[in-house]
């Protein structure tokens, strides 16, 4: 089995969160918790499943990632972006009032 972390968004305002070493959510990427085995995945399975039933996530899943000497990195694209952050600026267009 591949290397993998759980990764879902807050409730509330629907940032990108992992579940961190700490046992808790957080919005930092390099602080997920990482497993590579079956029993592994299903500890991370069942706090996503606890958080979410406490209102504190939504839509909890596993993505693979790759270790190396700068920590961890995902495999794909799509949670590369994820983990960077929004790709444009917030308010982009938005006229000022004044």
């Amino acid at each position: 089995m591949a290397l993998q972390i759980m990764t879902a968004n807050r409730l509330l305002g629907g940032g990108v969160v992992y579940f961190g070493e700490n046992a808790e959510w957080t919005d930092d990427f390099s602080a997920a918790k990482t497993v590579e085995d079956s029993d592994g995945a299903a500890v991370l399975l069942n706090e996503a499943e606890k958080a979410e039933a406490n209102q504190l996530i939504v839509g909890p899943y596993l993505i693979k990632v790759e270790r190396d000497d700068a920590g961890i990195h995902p495999l794909s694209v799509k949670e590369g972006i994820r983990a960077k952050g929004p790709t444009v600026h917030y308010g982009h267009g938005l006229r000022q009032a004044g």
